[in-house]
């Protein structure tokens, strides 16, 4: 471990780089992880020109995102890259997902900004500050960096019943590109993980987003690749509710829940006195008109079923948008 300076006579610790690579012809896998972006250029008080080749991570990110600022936690050597043996590059990194985050040049404001404001009064500082023409969610539909594809559409999905299989997994690992905790109103979080098998490799990147009260937001990238094959799948999804939708499911969900209790109960209940009946009716003699009465009324009678009511169980639908491309190497 090697310190550096840095200008203002501030030491920071140099974090060794990890890093594994796996090889799976023609593939080779690696990854790389260590800490996270600084907060100030590393050379120079005035910070590294754009010009220069040899500039901090901190000036490489700022000259390049133009964004107000960075999230909490970025992590710039957290990076994943597959490579063909052909040339071919799948990669994913932090600053490529930064890249589409609306940055000041657009005029955008969340729909969900006044709600957030109303729900968080506390903040109103902190939220004068964010609330501007820039997505302080750092919201991404990244989905990896390639090279050397050629990518199609096609109607083709990937096989979920293969990925359940209980395989033997060769490689796994997971790295966070950038997180950012809204100043303790939640959570914004891009992450990617993949998981080799014998015969197949599976990759999902996600960016997560919580804003607390508010809403929830899931941008899915999912890639699969079968060994043996010249191409990829690459599947993104994106899919958001809001949290008062969401409650008032919940909510629906258990009244249903505790409807279907009370149906289950009362039937319960109409079988007990139905057995009451019949063992009566084998000691008590009684006119035939009369018992047959009291059985379809009591629901025993064999000809005369109880019908029970059909339960309808609808679970909160989301929109989803679904793009699925073949990528061929």
């Amino acid at each position: 471990m090697t310190a550096i300076k840095v200008h203002g006579g501030i030491d920071i610790l140099r974090l060794p780089v990890n890093e594994e690579e796996h090889i799976c012809p023609p593939w080779r896998i690696k990854y790389t992880q260590s800490h996270i972006l600084h907060s100030k250029c590393s050379k120079s008080e005035n910070g590294c020109g754009t010009d220069d080749t040899n500039a901090c991570q901190f000036c490489v990110y700022n000259n390049a995102l133009e964004l107000p600022h960075m999230p909490d936690m970025v992590f710039p050597n957290n990076v994943l890259s597959l490579k063909h043996e052909d040339g071919a590059l799948l990669q994913f990194n932090a600053l490529d997902a930064l890249k589409y985050v609306s940055n000041g040049k657009i005029n955008v404001q969340l729909a969900c900004a006044e709600a957030w404001k109303e729900s968080r009064a506390e903040s109103s500082e902190y939220l004068e500050e964010k609330i501007k023409p820039f997505d302080w969610t750092f919201t991404t539909n990244y989905t990896g960096t390639i090279s050397g594809f050629k990518i199609e559409e096609t109607n083709e999905r990937i096989d979920i019943d293969k990925l359940r299989q209980r395989d033997k997994i060769m490689f796994y690992h997971d790295l966070t590109l950038f997180e950012d905790e809204l100043h303790d109103n939640g959570i914004a979080v891009n992450s990617v993980k993949i998981r080799v098998m014998p015969t197949s490799f599976f990759i999902l990147l996600r960016y997560f987003l919580r804003i607390d009260n508010v809403m929830l937001r899931i941008n899915d990238t999912r890639i699969y690749h079968e060994f043996g094959k010249t191409y990829l799948l690459r599947e993104f999804t994106s899919r958001e509710a809001k949290v008062q939708d969401i409650r008032r499911e919940e909510k629906e969900e258990e009244t249903q829940q505790e409807q279907e209790a009370r149906r289950s109960s009362t039937t319960a209940i109409s079988r007990e006195a139905s057995e009451c009946f019949d063992s009566l009716a084998r000691t008590i003699t009684l006119p035939p008109e009369k018992r047959n009465v009291d059985a379809i009324w009591s629901g025993s009678s064999p000809n005369q079923p109880t019908n029970q009511p059909e339960l309808f169980d609808e679970n909160l639908r989301i929109d989803t948008s679904l793009a699925v491309w073949r990528a061929e190497v």
